[in-house]
């Protein structure tokens, strides 16, 4: 019997590929009534989003969408962002949600390599797209336009409707009544079958695709209220853009959990204390610049204190002790994860630990900001010397690159062979992040291995400057990238913009105390040798744009001297 109890058959009874699709069908059943999307004045419960899901997997089969086909969507935290996610791949097709906020240029680029046979726009957006596949056009004569769908919301301008359906877009709630409601839509044949398509940012090339599936956007789903606390019910305002790593798979998540979905088409820090106080929102995600934003938010668009306990999820970026610390302060429990598009979004936590609760919050704030340990959906997550990929050990010192592997990270990048043999090595997927192990094994970033400063031989960390700088109470941002220095060959350049509040025609005087401030706070060497004022440029999801400001550092030359 030993050497048979393996090979007992599959059948329909006992297997079916996992996908998160299975949730929204769960969430229809088990609370057909309670609210699942909320944008406005216009609401939907869970019965509502099923059937509407179902339409839309029914009309996009009625034109030869499905299994193969690319379906690209434009669009901000809107209702139908939110369908899209489930009624695309419903249809057997592969959703490719695009950052609203890359121009015409870039998207033309991604909707060519994803060949994408729909694309779905708010109407806000329609001139992007629009532009973009005029560009395309001009590229490729033989270029067959795609399928458009634009999407009505009446707090944008009427005309861009109008002109949208007048250039032969669909209007998307009359796209849904060419559907069937009660559309029978299969599971995969294959878990490993692609769901989602989502491209990197392209700082220095062009955006890599990164293709994921099925399986693995289920285990994430499922992964995220087993590390965070979002349970039955919950209200989420969607303040994380759902282009972005598919809202790091909340998604599906929020189907999983029966919650509600309150979305927010523009964010600001007034529109989420309003959601808070006014829609009953108990969690949200936000990356740290969001935070930020938070904490130093007019007294006028806060409400404090808070009305309940709300829990935050913040990724992205490294965020520094001093937001976490403030946060806390407000009332904001924030659980630090950390990710890539790559991993399906977060794919590691700080994972809290009950001993912490003793300490002073400073110190809470400190260990918070770690990135912690692999999400339990995460197999492997390791700290390996770049050469030999052995591990390094844990001390909390020595430095080496963040490596993942398991069910969650992505099948590969579309169409991209080198890329995929290079981020692969070894049998581990490659962060390209630097960081060391505590001897609790919690991970820390120091540091992209780009962003790495050497002056005069050592080794900075801009993360570790930035953070002792966000100390400075005058500081409302700050971002440290490597400058040529002609006599340590690089320095670290300090971008900074103040607080709001504040008086911004003295700069040099704030200057003086900052780098005052830097040392008294840090090693000589590590003090920026060039302080730079003036917003700080960002990506749609918040990260600021490092490259944009190594380029700024270029065009200034080398630092001739050691002061300023």
């Amino acid at each position: 019997m030993g050497r048979d109890i393996d090979h007992l058959p599959k059948n329909a009874a006992n297997y079916t590929a996992l996908t998160p699709l299975w949730l929204l069908d769960r969430a229809a059943t088990v609370h057909p009534k309670r609210t699942s999307v909320v944008h406005g004045s216009v609401s939907y419960t869970w019965r509502d989003t099923y059937k509407r899901c179902r339409r839309l997997a029914s009309a996009l089969n009625k034109r030869n969408i499905g299994l193969g086909s690319t379906v690209a969507i434009i669009a901000p935290n809107v209702p139908a962002m939110f369908e899209a996610h489930f009624g695309v791949p419903m249809a057997g097709a592969v959703i490719n949600s695009v950052n609203i906020r890359l121009n015409a240029q870039t998207v033309a680029f991604l909707l060519g390599h994803s060949n994408s046979e729909v694309v779905m726009v708010d109407q806000e957006f329609f001139p992007l797209a629009d532009e973009a596949l005029k560009i395309i056009r001009e590229g490729d004569k033989q270029f067959k336009s795609p399928l458009l769908i634009v999407i009505a919301d009446k707090s944008c301008d009427p005309m861009l409707l109008k002109e949208a359906v007048g250039r032969g877009a669909i209007e998307y709630e009359d796209f849904l009544q060419s559907g069937d409601a009660d559309y029978a839509w299969r599971p995969p044949e294959d878990e490993w079958q692609s769901i989602a398509l989502g491209y990197t940012s392209g700082t220095t090339a062009s955006p890599k695709g990164v293709v994921l599936s099925h399986r693995g956007a289920y285990l994430m789903a499922l992964n995220n209220p087993l590390i965070w606390p979002i349970s039955d019910g919950a209200v989420y305002l969607w303040t994380l853009p759902m282009f972005h790593c598919n809202g790091w798979c909340f998604t599906w998540t929020l189907a999983a959990i029966c919650g509600t979905s309150i979305c927010l088409r523009q964010v600001t820090a007034k529109a989420v204390y309003s959601a808070i106080a006014n829609s009953g929102v108990s969690h949200f995600c936000a990356a740290p610049v969001v935070l930020n934003s938070i904490v130093n938010a007019p007294k006028e668009d806060t409400i404090l204190p808070l009305p309940r306990l709300v829990h935050v999820m913040t990724a992205g970026a490294a965020p520094p002790p001093s937001i976490l610390f403030a946060m806390s302060e407000k009332g904001f429990r924030v659980t630090h994860t950390y990710g890539l598009s790559e991993t399906y979004g977060p794919s590691t936590v700080c994972a809290w630990k009950p001993e912490w609760d003793s300490m002073p919050p400073i110190t809470q704030a400190r260990l918070n900001a770690r990135q912690g340990v692999r999400y339990v959906g995460l197999e492997g997550l390791d700290v390996v010397d770049q050469k030999t990929m052995k591990p390094v050990p844990a001390d909390g010192k020595t430095m080496g690159e963040i490596v993942m592997r398991g069910n969650v990270v992505m099948k590969g990048y579309l169409k991209n062979p080198k890329a995929n043999e290079e981020c692969f090595t070894n049998g581990w997927f490659h962060s390209g992040d630097l960081g060391v192990k505590h001897p609790d094994n919690y991970i820390e970033i120091k540091d992209r291995s780009k962003d790495i400063i050497i002056s005069g031989g050592e080794n900075i960390s801009s993360l570790e400057v930035e953070n002792v700088i966000y100390t400075h109470p005058a500081i409302f941002e700050v971002s440290v990238v490597a400058r040529a220095d002609e006599r340590w060959g690089e320095s670290p350049c300090a971008f900074v913009t103040l607080k709001p509040e504040l008086d911004k025609s003295n700069q040099q005087k704030y200057a003086d105390d900052i780098l005052k401030f830097c040392r008294s706070k840090m090693p000589a060497f590590w003090v920026p040798k060039s302080l730079i004022f003036g917003p700080l440029p960002k990506t749609a999801t918040g990260k600021i744009q490092k490259h944009v400001l190594r380029a700024k550092a270029k065009e200034m030359g080398p630092v001739k001297q050691s002061k300023l």
